[in-house]
């Protein structure tokens, strides 16, 4: 893709003369004769880099590169003036220019400032995408009182080495505020280490969290730190925690218990300081009372619960939320900026969400990719969401306790389905259709 320069100059001919160089050059320019149409264009947030004269013929060009460093940090600005002053290179400098050329403008020495403006514009990019990945702590969004309840609650467990498990439906945002709390906490200035425990064969779970010693075993060639080691001194997250097999929770207990654990294959006990955060979109409690999980190990990582909130419990947030995600994903993109029209909001507002945050942010995608202009309409949005018919308290009752009902008869006969459907007077088949709707699953 090629870089795109913005030159902002009144003089047409300098203007021309600049973006042919340019462009010969294999650079994408545009050009602007003023302030107010430089404004107008939001393409400063897309440039690598912008040429910008001093004085415009409607505005300052120092008043202009403010605007610019607080619009576009990461896009770097060129000052270029046939009057130029000390006072002007260096007011532009605190500003933060990048670079102060004089005219008559030299095309070696412009060809070198973008060239260096725009691997430093790269730079930032790439520094931001990486504060991004390391630092947990993303943008808390929510203002509805469930939500502030559950930030209100993290941010005072954060204060100490407490261990929090957060609960909730998929989707809710149980790593983002993992993330707030570990980065509001006496921890933050260690790792952040993130393990999806559904995600990790049962068999390498135990070399996965507390590492290996080479030779251990079979494919073990060197020496490797598991995730507890790599997060000593800061916090580690289990996501899924309830999908751990009863070996893996034996494990898990121990290190919670005595603060110590060996590699396999390892003799030296190894301690380490971390501090714990656990989430799960299942009933830990239930688990326990069905001898699914340890009740021991529940309340090791229990000793502070925190609740997320589904998305449809947070409806007055919606609306700030899909607007974060369609900038979001325009910047992300080098797409001109999108706004949903009016009457896209309350489409999405009836919706059920089932998928939670993580479902809008995918539609709001979607949305702006399959639409042509700036103004996306609420003829975009998706039809399952246009269809969309609300049920009922009386059907969502029914539902729910059908479900634990038929939950129950299956966990009581361990899941032998046919056992279960005599218990319940149904036939096999019958079951197996309501086990599919219901989206049942062993325990």
């Amino acid at each position: 893709m090629k870089k795109k320069v913005l030159i902002v100059d009144d003089e047409e001919n300098i203007g021309l003369s600049l973006s042919l160089i340019l462009e010969g050059e294999g650079y994408a320019t545009e050009r602007y004769v003023s302030a107010s149409a430089f404004r107008e264009s939001a393409d400063g947030q897309r440039a690598a880099a912008i040429l910008l004269d001093v004085r415009l013929p409607d505005a300052s060009g120092l008043d202009l590169l403010k605007e610019i460093r607080q619009s576009a940090p990461l896009t770097e600005v060129i000052m270029i003036s046939g009057h130029a002053t000390i006072a002007d290179a260096v007011q532009a400098t605190r500003d933060g220019a990048f670079d102060f050329l004089e005219k008559p403008l030299a095309r070696d020495r412009v060809l070198l400032a973008v060239k260096n403006a725009c691997a430093q514009s790269a730079l930032r990019a790439d520094n931001e995408r990486l504060r991004e990945l390391v630092e947990p702590g993303g943008r808390m969004i929510g203002t509805s009182a469930a939500y502030q309840a559950v930030v209100d609650q993290a941010a005072l467990a954060a204060r100490s080495d407490a261990r929090v498990l957060l609960t909730g439906e998929s989707g809710t945002g149980k790593e983002l505020l993992a993330g707030f709390i570990h980065t509001n906490s006496p921890f933050a200035r260690g790792p952040f280490v993130k393990v999806n425990c559904a995600a990790i064969p049962t068999e390498l779970l135990e070399s996965e969290l507390f590492g290996h010693e080479k030779g251990s075993f079979t494919g073990a060639l060197g020496l490797r730190r598991g995730k507890f080691e790599l997060a000593d001194g800061g916090t580690i997250f289990l996501d899924e925690v309830g999908d751990l097999q009863a070996s893996s929770q034996a494990k898990l207990l121990r290190v919670l218990q005595e603060g110590e654990f060996h590699r396999v294959g390892g003799e030296r006990p190894i301690r380490v300081s971390v501090r714990v955060i656990s989430a799960t979109n299942r009933d830990l409690a239930a688990l326990v009372a069905q001898g699914g999980f340890r009740e021991d190990l529940y309340y090791r990582l229990c000793v502070v619960p925190i609740r997320m909130p589904a998305l449809r419990e947070r409806v007055a947030d919606l609306r700030g939320l899909a607007e974060y995600f369609l900038d979001e994903f325009c910047r992300r993109n080098n797409f001109k900026p999108k706004k949903l029209a009016a009457e896209v909001y309350p489409q999405l507002e009836r919706y059920g969400w089932p998928g939670n945050i993580r479902e809008l942010r995918n539609t709001i995608e979607r949305m702006a990719i399959l639409t042509a202009g700036d103004l996306i309409p609420v003829e975009s949005v998706p039809a399952d969401l246009r269809t969309y018919q609300p049920v009922s308290s009386v059907q969502e009752a029914r539902a729910g306790a059908e479900r634990d009902l038929l939950q129950r008869a299956l966990d009581e006969a361990e899941w032998n389905v046919s056992a279960a459907a005599r218990r319940l007077g149904m036939e096999r088949t019958s079951l197996h259709k309501r086990i599919r709707a219901l989206g049942l699953r062993r325990g």
